[in-house]
């Protein structure tokens, strides 16, 4: 399965919303996911202004449907370009 495929994929219509960024049924991780894709066609502007997408997961510990807004993912622990460290380096 294609992540950014204009098609949703069969297991997608099933998925329910997850209140916290990760498997509702299990708790598994997003990264842990056997399968995901985007709903790229259809962004919903948020509060302050900014674009988010419906990020559907299928979950590879018990292989639960699920999807969350991409707002509310988890910053990465790799940190970002935005972080104010990143910026004295340039």
């Amino acid at each position: 399965m294609e992540a950014f495929s204009p098609f949703s994929p069969d297991w997608a219509e099933s998925a329910t919303h997850a209140s916290e960024f990760c498997c509702p049924q299990c708790g598994a991780e997003s990264r842990q996911a056997k399968a995901v894709w985007i709903n790229r066609r259809s962004p919903v502007y948020g509060a302050d202004h900014r674009r988010k997408w419906q990020e559907f997961y299928h979950c590879g510990e018990c292989a639960t449907p699920w999807w969350a807004w991409s707002s509310d993912r988890p910053p990465s622990p790799y940190g970002t370009l935005d972080d104010d460290d990143d910026r004295e380096l340039f």
